[in-house]
């Protein structure tokens, strides 16, 4: 944090030559009422009824320290696992996606990615013995993704960390409230994914 210190008083020299002091302003009497501000200079509350300049509860950054802060914390606390919150989260979803394994093509919206992203996360993985690919038999071209039983260790190491991580983090709300928050995050999340979704008159034109 950075700390900003004020040396006004320093500043200020101990003797003023009379002919540099400043005249002193008449003061307001009871006669003479200070001037109201004029109707156009207040301010007009936007939408929403927040004054500008004010720091209300806002969404985005609330979303935004939430995640950064939940993201770093598990960072560290996986990090003797040699995994990374993203190789996490692609093992957790491989484990879900149960012995049949999951389609490369399908990671990439479950993981709010790119092809590019996830294949070369997935050939990481892959060099460190957690998972397998082989082509899909009905597209060479494609890829099916399965863990191995060192993934699986893995997966089931971390996720001991992942609970109890967000066992504290919910700590701060009342155990009745915490199911009725999770689902009414989910629903903020769809919102979310249902505004990306949805067009913009701002968008490009496809070529």
């Amino acid at each position: 944090m950075v700390r900003v210190f004020a040396f006004a008083n320093a500043m200020i020299p101990t003797r003023m030559n009379s002919a540099f002091r400043p005249r002193a302003r008449p003061v307001a009497s009871a006669a003479m009422p200070a001037p109201s501000p004029s109707p156009g200079a207040r301010r007009t509350p936007p939408p929403g009824g927040c004054p500008t300049g004010a720091s209300p509860r806002r969404l985005p950054p609330l979303l935004r320290r939430a995640w950064f802060s939940l993201n770093q914390a598990f960072r560290r606390r996986i990090a003797h696992l040699g995994l990374t919150p993203d190789q996490y989260t692609a093992l957790r979803l491989l484990a879900e996606g149960g012995p049949a394994g999951v389609r490369q093509r399908a990671l990439t919206p479950l993981m709010s990615s790119d092809p590019n992203t996830i294949a070369a996360l997935l050939e990481r993985m892959e060099k460190a013995g957690w998972v397998r690919r082989r082509p899909e038999p009905e597209d060479r071209r494609a890829r099916h993704v399965t863990l191995t039983r060192a993934g699986w260790r893995r997966f089931e190491q971390a996720r001991e960390i992942a609970l109890a991580l967000q066992a504290e983090v919910l700590a701060v709300l009342p155990a009745r409230a915490r199911v009725t928050f999770l689902a009414r995050l989910e629903r903020v999340a769809e919102a979310c994914r249902a505004a990306a979704e949805k067009p913009s008159r701002f968008d490009a034109p496809p070529r």
